[in-house]
């Protein structure tokens, strides 16, 4: 592929193609032409980028007829369903942001910190994971590399933001004292709501179900046993998360936090001692995986815990879109 290719970002005006867009210019992506697509509703919104202002054109069937090398879909899965496959058979490269292709066995799930490697095999559309299951992957793959993992617990106290601008309204909402709400079944403020996404047959949500196959699908071991509760927190930017580990190998604590020091995309916050762990606040607005709260399990063999933060906009979709697409232009 060219050094630098003709980009289209779809979905441009929503929270995480903002998002993306902010991304690419702070890492000087480079590109020769540069296309916003979007609903017919957003459709002639202007958008200024490095300078140069863009008219977001409607995405429709023949959108992809003109020269376009990458496009980063953030526009829902229903979208990517029906565009996605059509941009790839005109020879674009799809990033995909939704849930729409990433359990298809045909599309690679990347991570680039964990699994670059399974991008050599796309045809046509590459999927980024679920936020919850990114950061958790990039804080799990040097555990399994080195100890193999046997099982895991994740817990997980999300923020608003994972549901888009109508999530942060509703935290604001309520945080002004007006409990209405529209991203979620109860009012947010003041609550943890043990309900992301829908509920499935098994009892389990579908946020939950994501985190136990993605992690399955990006680490490459389907013997590992996962379960998940997923919350959704008031709070605004950035995911955190418990992970609870059953290690197959013994280890020492002192090993592990040398182990995440030197993984990549990894940052170590751990000493209680001085209130040094990672907090939501902290790791808003920026790319990395905040590890702290290293601890033993005692109630099992090789059992440890794990406290693990990132923002979810950034890290768990835009910036992660964008490190993708750097794979393809290396």
């Amino acid at each position: 592929m060219s050094k630098k290719p003709n980009l289209a970002i779809v979905g441009a005006t929503g929270l995480v193609g903002s998002t993306i867009l902010k991304v690419l210019e702070e890492r000087d992506f480079p590109f020769e032409n540069l296309y916003f697509m979007a609903s017919a509703k957003s459709a002639g919104t202007e958008i200024t980028f490095k300078g140069k202002t863009y008219t977001v054109e409607e995405l429709k069937e023949d959108s992809f007829d003109k020269p376009i090398d990458i496009a980063m879909f953030s526009a829902g899965g229903s979208t990517s369903q029906k565009f996605a496959p059509i941009a790839a058979s005109k020879g674009v490269v799809v990033v995909d942001n939704s849930s729409a292709w990433r359990m298809d066995p045909d599309v690679p799930l990347i991570v680039p910190e964990v699994n670059p490697e399974d991008i050599s095999w796309h045809k046509g559309i590459i999927a980024n994971p679920n936020c919850s299951t990114i950061q958790a992957v990039v804080a799990l793959k040097p555990l399994h590399d080195k100890y193999g993992i046997k099982r895991i617990i994740f817990s997980t106290y999300q923020a608003v933001s994972g549901s888009g601008l109508k999530g942060i309204n509703d935290l604001k909402n309520g945080l002004a004292g007006n409990d209405t709400f529209e991203a979620y079944p109860h009012p947010i403020a003041g609550n943890c709501i043990p309900h992301i996404d829908t509920f499935t047959e098994n009892g389990y949500t579908k946020e939950e179900m994501k985190m136990i196959n993605e992690t399955k699908k990006i680490l490459g071991d389907d013997n590992i046993r996962i379960t998940a509760t997923t919350v959704r927190v008031p709070v605004f930017s950035s995911h955190s998360e418990s992970i609870n580990l059953e290690l197959e190998k013994s280890f020492e604590l002192e090993d592990v936090r040398e182990l995440f020091k030197t993984a990549p995309g990894c940052v170590v916050m751990d000493e209680p001692a001085n209130n040094v762990y990672p907090l939501a606040r902290e790791a808003a607005g920026k790319d990395e995986v905040f590890i702290g709260r290293i601890r033993r399990d005692f109630s099992i063999e090789n059992g440890l815990n794990l406290w693990v933060v990132a923002d979810n906009i950034r890290k768990g979709a835009a910036t992660n879109a964008v490190q993708i697409a750097e794979l393809l232009i290396k």
